[in-house]
């Protein structure tokens, strides 16, 4: 996507944040319901209706709002998909003729191998992929909002990598953030990720799962899975004791 090109995280993270408010507020009206945006992932928020751009009070809100640009923001009030003016939490992000394409992208991008040609199929899809840069085969970037991943220079992506920027919770509330990795990295087959900051030169081991537990990696770190202990039934019993 052009307009998401040559911009730093925190402006495609504005650009990405307005949109959504302006689509939240367009399917608030339509449905009669009220929506809320939040700087965090719990709380109530702000009722996007004042944050219209539209009128001079909503912007001078919205970017009250959006000073400072977060990493992340919460959306809620969308409604279980069973209240009859439940709003499709999907269609607040996009329309349904990007939805469709960025799926079908997605799908082709599995099977591509790690060359050339798959970091441009990448930034045509809007994410932004560093030179050098080789992401193996079925490699998942998330379709809801591609350009909200950075990815650096001369960085290696293994296998089966799965990188992230919403997450859904149920109840009409979903959350979305920017996934930023740095250059010269080597994330291991099977590395997991949601929204982060991954300095340069960090290597991760094969399956670990970064994010929620690491919000941000220091460059130089060595990231592995260690197996959480098992405790049997009758051990568990006697710890209780």
């Amino acid at each position: 996507m052009k307009k998401y090109r040559d911009k730093t995280p925190q402006e495609v993270m504005r650009l990405v944040t307005i949109e959504i408010i302006q689509r939240a507020i367009k399917f608030s009206k339509k449905k009669n319901r009220t929506i809320y945006i939040s700087k965090t992932s719990g709380g109530k928020g702000v009722n996007v209706i004042q944050l219209d751009p539209r009128h001079i009070e909503g912007r001078e809100q919205l970017e009250k709002f959006l000073t400072p640009v977060r990493r992340h923001y919460t959306l809620s009030g969308l409604g279980s998909p069973e209240e009859p003016n439940a709003i499709n939490w999907r269609k607040v992000n996009l329309g349904f003729g990007r939805r469709s394409l960025l799926v079908f992208q997605v799908a082709i991008s599995f099977f591509l191998k790690g060359t050339p040609f798959k970091n441009k199929f990448y930034r045509w899809m809007g994410a932004h992929v560093g030179k050098g840069t080789e992401i193996m085969q079925m490699v998942w970037f998330d379709h809801f909002r591609p350009e909200l991943i950075f990815v650096g220079d001369y960085t290696l992506i293994g296998a089966y990598g799965r990188i992230t920027v919403h997450g859904y919770e149920g109840s009409g509330k979903f959350r979305y953030g920017l996934v930023e990795i740095g250059s010269h990295c080597t994330l291991g087959a099977g590395t997991g990720m949601g929204p982060i900051i991954i300095k340069d030169h960090v290597r991760t081991l094969p399956g670990t799962t970064l994010s929620p537990y690491l919000p941000r990696i220091k460059s130089g770190s060595v990231v592995g899975w260690n197996p959480p202990t098992v405790r049997t039934a009758g051990e568990q019993e006697e710890g209780v004791k």
